[in-house]
């Protein structure tokens, strides 16, 4: 897949125009992506810790301080437009997918921005390694695993993991070219078999698109900043807003 974004503020203002609105998977190369999780400040300490304790799932790349919209990471952007989807959840119950969330906006709202396994992505296709959902254009395939995150508060639920079909050849390579990047995951959480994480068909993931696996592949399996969003509805979260899966914040620092 080409896209016509190479640096981070082309595709924070084609968010914040509404002209992009697609999985930002192989967008402005070698720049740091961030899932990112809004809750209200009540529950901001929660999180933090939560973070603390699961830090494959949760890289924290940086958090805001109460009702700031506008990050470190990336002077002049807006976390209320510059993201190409978010996804809002009531009481644990997701209740729909904007485009922004200028209208929502309250200023109590602390947001965290953790780390993304699409910022490695541009090192492993360097280092010669393809990946089928960049080069179809598809989202990523996400799955809730049965692996318990380690709980904070109210913030309790499953691990999810994101696959790429790899080479058996390449798997070592790619471990080594992930694990240069602790804040997109580091390396990966488990290779082969996916019943050994409770996930029964690679073909129906949870979040994001199937892809398929040829013959001389194995499924490589990262923790996945999308955790968050499976925590929120096991934990009855009563109002949290994060990214749309997929279509993340991208950061000015370069990874």
């Amino acid at each position: 897949m080409t896209t016509p974004f190479t640096t981070p503020s082309d595709v924070r203002q084609a968010s914040r125009s509404g002209s992009f609105v697609q999985p930002t998977a192989g967008c402005a190369p070698g720049f740091i992506q961030a899932n990112m999780m809004i809750v209200p400040q009540a529950q901001a300490f929660d999180f933090l810790l939560f973070c603390q304790r699961n830090p494959k799932s949760c890289p924290l790349v940086e958090v805001l301080a109460p009702g700031q919209q506008e990050p470190a990471c990336a002077p002049g952007a807006n976390i209320a437009t510059d993201l190409p989807g978010y996804r809002v959840y009531r009481d644990g119950v997701f209740a729909e997918e904007r485009s922004d969330i200028a209208a929502l906006w309250q200023d109590d709202f602390v947001t965290f921005l953790i780390g993304c396994s699409f910022s490695f992505e541009s090192a492993v296709m360097q280092a010669g390694i393809p990946l089928r959902h960049v080069d179809q254009g598809r989202n990523v395939a996400m799955y809730r695993t049965n692996l318990p995150c380690t709980p904070a508060g109210i913030f309790q639920g499953p691990t999810v993991v994101s696959m790429r079909p790899i080479k058996s050849r390449d798997v070592a390579k790619v471990v080594e070219v992930s694990g240069r990047f602790p804040l997109a995951h580091g390396t990966p959480l488990h290779v082969g078999n996916p019943q050994a994480l409770g996930i029964q068909d690679l073909a129906h993931p949870d979040y994001g698109d199937a892809v398929d696996i040829l013959p001389d592949e194995v499924p490589v399996f990262w923790a996945c900043g999308v955790t968050p969003q499976a925590v929120a509805q096991a934990s009855g979260l009563p109002l949290c807003i994060t990214h749309a899966p997929g279509k993340m914040f991208i950061t000015d620092i370069q990874g």
